[in-house]
């Protein structure tokens, strides 16, 4: 029978990465290395960690211009963007979306990423459930936007 730490470190379309995680208070948690800090491993979190790790080690994002959990404010309401990752002038240059490995990827899900990008304007929004990971390009000049093969690496955007 798998455990629950079993259940939610489920194997994901993504390398393998080795995480500092610990049990605390009868809870898992996983040290965030942009947050420096615990937080709660949810299966969420579990696809962010990895994730995040395949951008900096596989596709050479810089860590340093790259946060998690990012509040912004739409038309009065408080939203947080689960990541963005600057340019090298600190402007916005890609969201990223992530859901459980369970949760499907649905248009509800760029529904929402479309919405924190009227705030936040980057020129990539990717959306990832550990399983699918979908990566699309914004033409601000055309109003265009098209979905791109794989992810690029950083120097590439």
């Amino acid at each position: 029978m798998q455990t629950n730490k079993q259940k939610i470190m489920q194997k994901l379309n993504l390398p393998e990465y080795q995480f500092n995680i610990k049990n605390k208070d009868d809870a898992f948690v996983i040290l965030d290395t942009l947050r420096r800090r615990w937080v709660a491993l949810t299966p969420e979190e579990w696809v962010r960690q990895n994730f995040v790790r395949f951008l900096i080690e596989d596709r050479e994002f810089p860590a340093a211009l790259m946060n998690n959990e990012i509040s912004l404010t739409q038309n009065g309401i408080k939203r947080r963007c689960d990541t963005l990752v600057a340019n090298r002038q600190g402007a916005p240059l890609v969201i990223v979306e992530y859901k459980a490995p369970t949760i499907e990827i649905t248009q509800k899900t760029f529904d929402q990423i479309v919405r924190y990008n009227m705030v936040l304007r980057a020129k990539y929004l990717i959306v990832s459930n550990g399983m699918s990971h979908y990566c699309c390009k914004i033409d601000y000049d055309n109003n265009s936007y098209s979905f791109l093969e794989e992810i690029p690496c950083y120097g590439g955007l």
